[in-house]
């Protein structure tokens, strides 16, 4: 059909959180070598145009609502050429141990969540090219 799989998106807001975390100044395998997992807990997409294939993807990433156990994400995720946005997303993350058991978030990874919460994603982070064309 020319379209862009639906699940793809998904994956766009991972890859926008990733580099969010990176830019607030730790990465996820940082945080798994400490133990620290962030599970997808909810994930909810709205589709508002169609993302067709070789269209460059952007991925708008920011923190909304940080709880002592979890983290809120909202994504916009938009053709690149244009900035039509393409889909807007929410997930929401829980912190569990290597035994997957729901445990608070460290004192310094919510420091950084704190800090990216307040003051909005550092420059150059929060957002994010897929690299790929769709």
């Amino acid at each position: 059909m020319g379209v862009v799989y639906h699940t793809n998106y998904l994956v766009w807001c991972e890859m926008g959180r990733t580099e969010l975390m990176r830019g607030l100044g730790t990465t996820y395998a940082e945080m798994e070598r400490q133990g620290i997992f962030l599970v997808v807990s909810e994930a909810v997409l709205r589709y508002r145009s169609s993302a067709r294939y070789d269209d460059p993807i952007r991925v708008r990433t920011r923190l909304g609502r940080l709880r002592s156990r979890s983290v809120r994400f909202h994504y916009r995720v938009e053709r690149a050429d244009d900035s039509r946005l393409l889909a807007e997303a929410e997930t929401e993350l829980v912190c569990v141990d290597r035994d997957s058991t729901p445990r608070k978030l460290p004192e310094e990874i919510r420091g950084l969540l704190q800090q990216g919460l307040e003051a909005g994603p550092p420059a150059g982070t929060g957002e994010t090219s897929t690299g790929d064309r769709w």
